[in-house]
């Protein structure tokens, strides 16, 4: 059983390293904390490592003892969570290739099994949910600060609770934590309602450059690093652009592309049907049927082109 596994391993490892996806959205660096958290609990000597941490994300407890490298290159035991594919760990993958056990702990539906044990719930809506149950097998008792990391993970997954696959599950776990003394409203406020000055003037930006194609089926814009830098963007001030074409009625796909080093960051969002981690497939990356990401390394024009017409195939 793989939870026996995963109990064992971690239960004889003396150093371990947590590790998550490009780009951390809540649900990453959330159910990453609460491991961390947790295996201190534990009494495990522990790294966690996320290169990038949006601001937003820096109440949450274990924030401060994040690394964004370490100097430990072989560890005895990696855990990678809320990751489908070994290459979405990025230029970080070396500590989980390098590592003796590999575990990973993941939602999916792309996942490609890429540990020596898979943990791997495709219907859960965030990794955080699945991580309750992995936390409680291995003895973890989960307190006030782990709870928050949960729930932070929980509640950016679901978009507040409204995304299609939160569960009673999901509400039965808030609620528990309710009791803990977890603020659920104020980590809702956190994580999606307050944003910076520079969030606000990108997605102005955005706004202004959106685009209707296919009859209003689909919305296109993008943000390139000149307006980062004329904003004075911060870490995770792009997060939820991505999301305005897709809540305009008649909206099926919403398109947003991100200038990067290496080209442009892919961000894909559907309402109803399209699977928009197929879509991603296609470039290289993946996600979840509504919500996926890939890179793509063409001029603007040319991988707006190749989004626009790959996302046409979908509609119907």
């Amino acid at each position: 059983m793989t939870l026996d596994n995963i109990k064992e391993e971690i239960e004889k490892a003396d150093n371990i390293v947590i590790l998550t996806h490009e780009n951390p959205d809540g649900d990453a660096i959330g159910s990453a904390l609460a491991m961390y958290n947790s295996l201190k609990q534990l009494h495990k000597n522990v790294d966690v490592i996320i290169p990038e941490l949006p601001n937003e994300y820096s109440f949450l407890t274990g924030v401060n003892e994040i690394k964004k490298e370490s100097q430990t290159e072989n560890y005895s035991l990696a855990i990678s969570i809320d990751c489908g594919d070994i290459k979405r760990l990025d230029g970080f993958a070396k500590y989980f290739e390098n590592a003796k056990v590999k575990i990973n702990i993941d939602h999916h539906e792309t996942n490609t099994m890429f540990a020596d044990f898979n943990f791997v719930n495709p219907d859960a809506p965030a990794a955080s949910q699945i991580l309750i149950t992995v936390l409680e097998y291995i003895g973890v008792e989960i307190n006030k600060e782990i709870g928050e990391c949960l729930l932070t993970g929980i509640i950016t997954d679901t978009g507040g609770f409204k995304y299609k696959g939160t569960n009673s599950a999901t509400f039965e776990f808030t609620a528990w934590l309710l009791g803990l003394g977890v603020n659920v409203s104020d980590i809702y406020r956190r994580v999606l309602q307050i944003s910076t000055r520079s969030s606000f003037e990108l997605r102005k930006i955005a706004m202004d450059r959106l685009e209707f194609i296919e009859n209003g089926k689909i919305t296109f814009t993008y943000i390139n690093a000149e307006d980062e830098e004329k904003a004075g963007a911060q870490i995770g001030d792009t997060n939820g652009i991505v999301e305005i074409g897709r809540d305009i009625e008649g909206v099926e796909v919403s398109i947003f592309l991100r200038e990067k080093e290496e080209g442009y960051k892919i961000s894909l969002r559907s309402s109803s049907y399209v699977n928009v981690s197929d879509v991603c497939l296609m470039f290289g990356g993946g996600g979840h049927p509504r919500a996926a990401g890939a890179m793509i390394n063409l001029p603007l024009e040319e991988a707006k082109e190749k989004v626009i017409n790959e996302v046409k195939r979908y509609l119907k």
